[in-house]
């Protein structure tokens, strides 16, 4: 049913609720795991008035620990009512298959938006992942923020479970709503080719349009440049922008492209950026936010 000890878990989230609310609201979530589907559905959408919203204080070893049952889960951002939500939805019965997903998957119609964040940060820890796929696919066309973010930063579900088709929709939607792509779980190990000229396309678009594109885009491009995408890559090895230029070197190091290689080799400029600095996509991103 789970992929991981999720009574574990369990253990390591309750000492983080603990530690965040009083022993009488401690004492309220707990009571609620004993309810009927529809006093636990009351208690589901109650929580941030017995919780509140503020975010977690969350020591580095438990967040070691958690990340040591369930590898990519990082709730260090998470605001309490978020925690005990999913402390909730981790501890329902999954015995029964149906009636587990049932219940589930009654909450997202009439969710509002803070109990579908709650959600969503909850598929990497539900029984059952394969069950999960549509929603999340159904989520990433979500226009609300917040929502959006549950899915594609910090979740590991996502690059875990989705298909191709699915997990280039997601990136593609990171980009376009200005994300911090560097807080994609997997971004690396899911790139493939049509993302790649997805990617270059959406590029010419920003181009065109007269807006910039984030160097990270490039990120993704750059174990795919080929003869058609390599354009691209000479384009923004010319920029006035730092930030593009290192994403050209790093694009082109990372490639097995000939003329990419060849384009490093030939100057001296971007070939400090991989010497001197080593491949580093996330600082580049920081770069970019400062």
């Amino acid at each position: 049913m789970f992929a991981f000890d999720h009574e574990a878990l369990r253990r390591i989230l309750k000492t983080v609720i603990q530690k965040n609310t009083t022993e009488e609201v401690w004492r309220w979530v707990n009571q609620s795991l004993q309810r009927d589907n529809a006093s636990w559905n009351t208690a589901f959408a109650a929580m941030p008035r017995k919780t509140g919203k503020k975010i977690i204080d969350v020591s580095p070893d438990q967040l070691t620990e958690i990340q040591s049952i369930r590898t990519g889960l990082r709730p260090q951002n998470w605001s309490i009512d978020r925690v005990a939500r999913v402390y909730l939805l981790l501890s329902l019965d999954a015995s029964d298959k149906n009636s587990y997903i049932h219940q589930i998957e009654n909450l997202f119609p009439a969710a509002e938006m803070n109990e579908l964040v709650a959600l969503y940060s909850s598929l990497p820890v539900l029984a059952y992942p394969e069950a999960w796929k549509k929603r999340c696919a159904e989520g990433i066309r979500s226009n609300i923020g917040t929502v959006l973010e549950s899915i594609i930063c910090d979740n590991p579900y996502p690059s875990e479970n989705l298909d191709e088709a699915a997990w280039n929709q997601l990136v593609l939607k990171a980009f376009f709503t200005e994300k911090p792509i560097e807080r994609i779980i997997g971004l690396n190990e899911r790139g493939n080719q049509s993302l790649a000229n997805t990617l270059s396309d959406y590029a010419h678009e920003r181009w065109a349009a007269g807006r910039p594109v984030h160097p990270q885009l490039w990120r993704c491009v750059s174990r795919f440049i080929n003869e058609n995408t390599f354009p691209d890559i000479e384009r923004i090895a010319l920029s006035v922008n730092t930030a593009e230029r290192k994403a050209a070197a790093w694009a082109c190091e990372e490639s097995s492209f000939l003329p990419a290689k060849l384009l490093l080799g030939n100057s001296k400029e971007l070939k400090s950026y991989v010497d001197d600095e080593g491949i580093n996509w996330n600082r580049l991103s920081l770069s970019v936010h400062s």
